[in-house]
């Protein structure tokens, strides 16, 4: 109910009470009729100002005028109020057309600034590739260059090597030397199942006991290469997506090295065996020979293919390196010169290569193709001396037993096939579940177990082929996994930037 006031007979603007008549007045008004009488307007009794009494009311909402009733009015009124909303909104499209313009120029000032960011990190690459491989200038004295047969590893500063130089008689005889003596010792050990090796009831009790997730860039996320020092165990080392090669001491719980160099993500990573080295390969069509003193640095960059390296497996001499690539060739090169020895490929069926892996006496190795091909090559000769024909679908993993009979293998046809080196056939064919993917197999040291990574991990008991363990944690694709000494535990690594370790 609206407040009237008595005098004027309209809503009053400051409302106020006389104690004496009890009449609601506007205060204005009252106090002028007051200044001017000295009375109440409605009794006539005398009143002063001091004893008006103020009344607290809601902001009054003034009626309109009788004259703002007439059509023509309301009608002046709708358009009063049409052009000062369309006023508003012509107002509003023009703050939101210049927020627009200036959002606009601030994204292409972010963007040429990022282009800019992108040429000079390219620039500053390519300056430091260009300063890691400087040759001796003219005028400076250049070391003097060593025979093929005198090893020399050119200090601190990469080099790179590309043109095949030959496997000399000298080097042939090294490898044949080597053969033989690990011949013997394998046999030796194979006459009786080490001490010390975990039995299969125990390594199916087998548990997930660790995770480590920060060892590579969240940004590019993805472990894509695996591998255990043999010399020490603690030391895992892991090839990412993000371009770095980490070394990792699980019983630390610390990076040991961080080596970054790669201009595209390490597929392939290799520890060597007696040496504080490490040798990686990318896409980038480069193999890179790293030292792990004084917190990591970079060697040797071996340039021994023209497309993606697609894998590497070190000799077990320790001196030389075999290397595969979409070139369609395999590369056997000295590690500690650089040199290329041989290049070769096979003319007769074109196919890039995927794999490649050495025989445990190294005179032989296994490469796959994209075209589902296991081939086997002698080294010496450098010739294709064996097929396995089988799969469907570009071969992704082989690997041999440490026995020397049996070499394992793995394509997109959802199949691990193991085949008999010295019957030249397939013996066992372990069909996994549907669209599994498999990224790598491995044997342990003794041949007694062999382990799977890809849709999942399983590890199986070899000669029987019963599967012993299958775990799932890994939320990605699994890349890589690897036995511990004498399957003391187990390592294995995922897309999900995971590294796990398994145990009892």
């Amino acid at each position: 109910m609206a407040l009237i006031c008595s005098i004027s007979n309209e809503v009053p603007e400051q409302p106020c009470v006389s104690p004496v008549s009890n009449h609601v007045f506007e205060r204005r008004l009252l106090e002028r009729f007051i200044a001017e009488n000295g009375t109440d307007p409605v009794s006539g009794e005398p009143l002063s100002v001091q004893q008006l009494v103020d009344i607290k009311a809601p902001h009054p909402v003034k009626p309109k005028p009788p004259s703002a009733t007439s059509i023509p009015a309301i009608l002046k009124s709708l358009q009063d109020e049409w052009d000062a909303v369309m006023l508003q909104s012509f107002t509003l499209r023009q703050q939101l057309q210049t927020t627009r313009q200036e959002l606009s120029h601030a994204l292409y000032q972010h963007d040429a600034a990022c282009r800019v960011i992108a040429r000079l990190t390219k620039e500053v690459t390519a300056a430091r590739e260009a300063l890691a491989t400087l040759k001796p200038q003219a005028g400076l004295p250049a070391p003097p260059s060593a025979p093929p047969s005198q090893p020399v590893m050119g200090g601190t500063e990469p080099m790179e090597m590309g043109e095949a130089s030959g496997m000399t008689p000298e080097i042939i005889q090294k490898l044949q030397e080597k053969a033989t003596v690990l011949t013997t010792e394998r046999k030796k050990r194979g006459k009786s199942v080490p001490e010390n090796l975990i039995r299969a009831d125990d390594l199916s009790k087998y548990r997930p006991i660790a995770s480590h997730v920060g060892l590579h860039s969240a940004s590019v996320p993805g472990i894509l290469s695996l591998d255990l020092c043999p010399s020490n165990q603690n030391r895992i080392l892991t090839g990412g997506a993000d371009k770095n090669v980490v070394v990792f001491d699980k019983s630390s719980e610390q990076i040991v090295a961080t080596l970054k160099g790669h201009t595209k993500k390490v597929t392939s990573v290799v520890f060597h065996p007696t040496q504080d080295l490490v040798l990686s390969a990318s896409p980038d069509c480069s193999i890179r020979v790293w030292t792990l003193a004084g917190g990591g640095s970079n060697l040797q960059i071996l340039r021994a293919h023209d497309a993606p390296v697609t894998g590497i497996s070190l000799h077990a001499t320790g001196d030389f390196l075999l290397s595969s690539s979409e070139d369609q060739y395999w590369a056997f090169s000295d590690i500690e010169t650089g040199r290329v020895l041989c290049k070769v490929t096979d003319e007769s069926v074109p196919s890039a290569l995927t794999c490649a892996q050495f025989h445990p006496d190294g005179l032989i190795f296994g490469t796959g193709t994209a075209d589902s091909q296991i081939k086997i090559w002698d080294l010496k000769e450098r010739t294709n001396v064996a097929n396995f024909p089988g799969h469907s679908g570009a071969v992704t993993a082989v690997a041999f037993s440490e026995n020397g009979y049996y070499l394992a293998t793995a394509a997109g046809d959802s199949i691990l096939r193991l085949w008999d080196l010295r019957k030249l056939k397939n013996f066992k064919s372990i069909n996994l579940d549907e669209r599994y993917e498999v990224r790598s197999v491995t044997f342990d040291q003794s041949g007694t177990y062999l382990a799977v990574a890809g849709s999942d991990v399983r590890v199986y008991l070899c000669k029987q082929w019963q599967q012993l363990l299958q775990f799932t944690e890994h939320s990605g694709l699994a890349t890589g996994v690897r036995f511990g000494e004498h399957a003391s535990f187990l390592a294995s690594s995922s897309l999900d930037r995971s590294l796990k370790l398994y145990a009892i």
